[in-house]
């Protein structure tokens, strides 16, 4: 089941930056609303995937996607929270290189999801939201041919005039919260968060090798 979300999440992050398209009302001024921003991604990687010879070279594909999308993902606020506890104990170089292999991971599969679906759609629902605000839930509903209505929501913040994604709710249950459980199970299974690091560089290191070939 934790699979499962995990991979729904990553493609409804997928579908998000594909079709977003700006409805937010309220927010005046520089700062941009979140589907703007979204919407600008999502152009760049549209217009750069479209060329098939590109998308054959996995390992290419996924440091162009991670040049456009770690400046609109805040992972330095997504690692503390999928660790939890555990980041508290974690030393600089652990928070350092769990931050890096975890985002290699989301990464990874973000960007399969990007090469091998495409026949979706998604409704959204309307956000309205005070130029004041520091917070927004994007709120849709992703849809693919003879499948249920996947809820997809949105969490993000703004930092520093920018709109960022920190976590992402498929049919009520959290990507953050649901990575944090799996990974506090690795812990305990392995007996350090380093021994955990270990296996996800070793686990990254493999998909991208293998999808490259």
């Amino acid at each position: 089941m934790r699979n499962q979300t995990k991979h729904y999440a990553l493609l409804g992050l997928f579908t998000l930056l594909i079709y977003l398209m700006p409805t937010t009302k309220g927010f005046a001024g520089d700062v941009q609303p979140p589907e703007q921003v979204i919407q600008s991604v999502s152009e760049q990687i549209k217009q750069k995937l479209q060329d098939k010879t590109f998308t054959k070279n996995f390992a290419q594909v996924t440091q162009f996607v991670n040049s456009v999308i770690d400046p609109h993902a805040d992972f330095d606020k997504i690692a503390p929270l999928v660790l939890g506890k555990h980041w508290k104990t974690a030393t600089s170089a652990e928070k350092e290189r769990f931050k890096h292999e975890f985002q290699t991971l989301l990464i990874r599969v973000y960007s399969r999801a990007f090469v091998e679906y495409n026949d979706w759609s998604i409704n959204f629902l309307p956000l309205e939201i005070s130029k004041e605000a520091t917070k927004a839930i994007v709120q849709t509903k992703v849809l693919q041919p003879g499948q249920q209505p996947i809820d997809v929501h949105y969490r993000m913040f703004l930092s520093r005039g920018e709109w960022k994604v920190y976590d992402i709710m498929i049919d009520g249950v959290s990507l953050v919260t649901n990575y944090r459980a799996t990974f506090n199970d690795e812990i305990q299974t392995k007996g350090s968060l380093s021994a955990v690091i270990d296996s996800l560089a070793k686990r990254n290191i493999e998909a991208l090798a293998a999808k490259s070939s």
